[in-house]
Order: C-alpha cells, then sequence, then structure tokens
C-alpha cells in the first residue's frame, strides 16, 4: 500500500492493528500504529514519555529556494503548541485557553449564526450545491478569521495563503511551484505581524497571542515575534481544517445513511449526539506523532528512545472494546467519550467552537432543507489524515 491510498482509507489498516498483538509498524507513516483505545488514551496521558516534538513532522521538506522565501518573514523555527512539551506547552496553550474560552465562544454565536445564515440562503435557491466548496469551508474560515480580528475581506486570502502552507508540508511541487507558495506563505506571516503588532489592546484571539507571548511595553524582540505569528497562523489552520472536517463528515455520514437523517429531522434533539458520533465514527483529524523519550514497552512491544508513535484517535473511535458496533455510524448509540479532539493538556482548545458551529449548522438543515440528498453516492476522501474529509459533497433537495 502506498500512502495515497492509506491516506484514503485507513480503517482497514486500523482494524488489523487493534487485531494484532502488541503495536504494528506502518511503513507509509514511518511509525509504530498506536491503534486501541487504551494505548491511545495511555500515550495520550504520558507527554513526558511521548513528546509532542514529532506532532507535525512533515511529509515533504520544501527545497532550499522555498525556504529562503519563507525565512523572508517572521515565524520561522519557532515552537507551537502542537509540537510543544512541559513549560514551553504550557505558556503557548494559555492565551488559547482564554482566547477560545466558553464565554468567548458564546459571544461568538450570533456572528457563526448570522453567518451559517448567509452562506445558507446563498445556495437553497439553486436547489443544489456542492457543500465542501460552499458552505463547510467558508463558516470555520470566517469565524476563525472573525476571532482573531481579521478584516472580512481578508479571510479568503489569509485562509488561502495558510494552506499553501500545508501543501509545501504535504503535497509535491516542483520547485517553481514550492517558491510560489512559500511566498504566499510569507506574505501571509507579515500581515499576522502587523495584526499582532495593533492588537495588543484587543480582546481578540491574536490579542491573547501578542499579550502572552511578547509582554511588556517595549516592543517584541525578534524570537518573541516569531512565537506570536507561528501560533497564529497555526490556531488560524487548526481553527478551521478541522471543523471544515467535521461538517463534511457529519452531513456526508447522515444523508449516506437516510434513515439517520430522517430520524434527526424528526428529533432535533438529537443533534449534539449526531456531533458525537460523526467525531467518533470519522474522526476530522486521524491522530498526531509522537516521540518517544526513553526505553519503554506499550502495549507488549519494545521500543527505543526515538522511535516514532502514531496515536491514531480515529482508531481508537472504532475499537469494539469501547463501542458497540464501532462500524455503524448511529446517532442513537449511547454517549461514550471519544478521544477525537484529543485527551490531557494537548486536548484541542477549540472543540466548543467546533461543536457549535457544527450545531448551528445542523439546526440550520433540518429546520429549512429536510429533503437534503446526496446527489452522489460515490463519495472520495482527500488523500490526508490530517483533516479528513470529503474531497467535495454533492447534495440536493
Amino acid at each position: 500500500m502506498d500512502a495515497e491510498a492509506l491516506y484514503r482509507d485507513p480503517y482497514p489498516v486500523y482494524a488489523q492493528a487493534r487485531d494484532a498483538p502488541g503495536l504494528t509498524f506502518v511503513p507509509e507513516l514511518a511509525a509504530w500504529l498506536v491503534s486501541r483505545h487504551a494505548d491511545v488514551r495511555d500515550v495520550l496521558s504520558r507527554p513526558a514519555d511521548f513528546s509532542s516534538r514529532g506532532a507535525l513532522r512533515p511529509d515533504l521538506i520544501p527545497g532550499p529556494a522555498a525556504i529562503a522565501a519563507l525565512a523572508e518573514a517572521p515565524g520561522n523555527g519557532a515552537a507551537v503548541v502542537l509540537g510543544a512539551d512541559g513549560e514551553t506547552h504550557q505558556r503557548l496553550r494559555k492565551p488559547l485557553t482564554r482566547g477560545l474560552s466558553p464565554a468567548r465562544v458564546s459571544a461568538a454565536l450570533p456572528f457563526v449564526a448570522a453567518t451559517a445564515r448567509e452562506l445558507l440562503d446563498a445556495f437553497t435557491p439553486a436547489g443544489r450545491v456542492e457543500w465542501m466548496s460552499a458552505y463547510a469551508r467558508p463558516l470555520p474560515a470566517a469565524v476563525i478569521g472573525h476571532l482573531l480580528g481579521l478584516d472580512p475581506a481578508e479571510v479568503p486570502g489569509a485562509i488561502a495563503a495558510g494552506n499553501r502552507a500545508e501543501d509545501l508540508a504535504f503535497t509535491p511541487m516542483t520547485e517553481q511551484e514550492q517558491v510560489a507558495a512559500a511566498r504566499e506563505v510569507a506574505a501571509l506571516r507579515r500581515r499576522l505581524d502587523e495584526l499582532a503588532a495593533g492588537s495588543r489592546a484587543q480582546e481578540t484571539l491574536t490579542g491573547e497571542l501578542a499579550r502572552a507571548l511578547a509582554p511588556g511595553p517595549g516592543a517584541p524582540t525578534p524570537g518573541q515575534r516569531d512565537e506570536v505569528v507561528a501560533n497564529t497562523q497555526n490556531v488560524m489552520l487548526a481553527g478551521h481544517l478541522t471543523t471544515t472536517a467535521l461538517l463534511g463528515s457529519v452531513v456526508h455520514h447522515l444523508l449516506r445513511e437516510r434513515g439517520q437523517w430522517e430520524l434527526l429531522c424528526a428529533r432535533p434533539e438529537l443533534i449534539p449526539a449526531a456531533i458525537e458520533e460523526a467525531n467518533r465514527f470519522e474522526a476530522p483529524v486521524q491522530g498526531f506523532r509522537r516521540l518517544v523519550t526513553r526505553p519503554l514497552t506499550l502495549s507488549g512491544t519494545e521500543l527505543a528512545a526515538g522511535d516514532t508513535v502514531f496515536v491514531s484517535f480515529a482508531s481508537a473511535g472504532r475499537d469494539a472494546a469501547v463501542h458497540e458496533r464501532p462500524d455503524v455510524f448511529d446517532i442513537t448509540r449511547e454517549p461514550v467519550r471519544n478521544l477525537s479532539f484529543g485527551h490531557g493538556g494537548h486536548g484541542c482548545p477549540g472543540s466548543n467552537l467546533a461543536r457549535e458551529q457544527v450545531r448551528i449548522t445542523l439546526e440550520l438543515l433540518v429546520s429549512e432543507l429536510p429533503g437534503l440528498r446526496l446527489a452522489d453516492q460515490d463519495v472520495v476522501m482527500a488523500a490526508t489524515l490530517i483533516h479528513r474529509a470529503p474531497e467535495s459533497l454533492l447534495l440536493t433537495w
């Protein structure tokens, strides 16, 4: 199996790994696969033994020309919360926890609802829509842009440039394409640097990052600017990609299992359960790598310091030891806390914001478009484990 085939459908590999003794080494991931719910929870609970330094390891390394283009802007080489441990992780996470607190999320809900309504009204008369491009991507992008304090007119360009950073890490490109992508990312970083400089007194997510990571009355040091820019860019990407994936998956699986959609329309009080079931059944982030820090044994497999494990949230969600009929999508199942938003100190600080966006979306859809259907049953999943979602999702009503 090549990496693309694994990324498009990793579940057979997960199932084999759960049934096998010990851990399974997966060459396409260059890592030991942690597949069982108990083992995933164990690894996430032991940050001293399983470092996050390997969490964001790219599949590809850009060439020298692209790296030189990136070096022209702040943000290079700085630690980000997803890839940090210990005190550094705590320091980087605190402003995100404040900026994405329940009170901040609650204050943003009128904006979320208004944006969701505007997007829905724009395509409803057509009777047909490509869901990912018309709604699942624009809504989370607009919301994270709003929380960061970006001008709404800037958001589409900023999100597109942020996605180019992901392309550099995971998509094969020619040298010329790499340089073009790197220049877009560098321009975004310069804009985020400007935004941070003007946001220190503002109650925005950017303001929280600027005050926490570049404290004091004086101008920030180059290292502080790098940290602010890198973490602002990181939360911008994480803040929309995960929610986009969940918006795609929940609609896909509800409509693929027609009875589930009809049940939800009849009983909208099941919307929170539908969100959790989609999160369990198709984790928007399939997992992250962790770096083993000392010789140890996990699930009977001996690991050496420096080994890499891939901690699969998605596989944990299909573990029959925890979830009855795990390969069945069922919004009436008794909720069991899943690990799809992580666990412990690295649990996703934006999980509540993601859930609220999906809740508002499903409330609109069951009310306004109960006749919603898949226009094409042959749905292809994107070739990535970072934000697992349909490449496109054609809907009709």
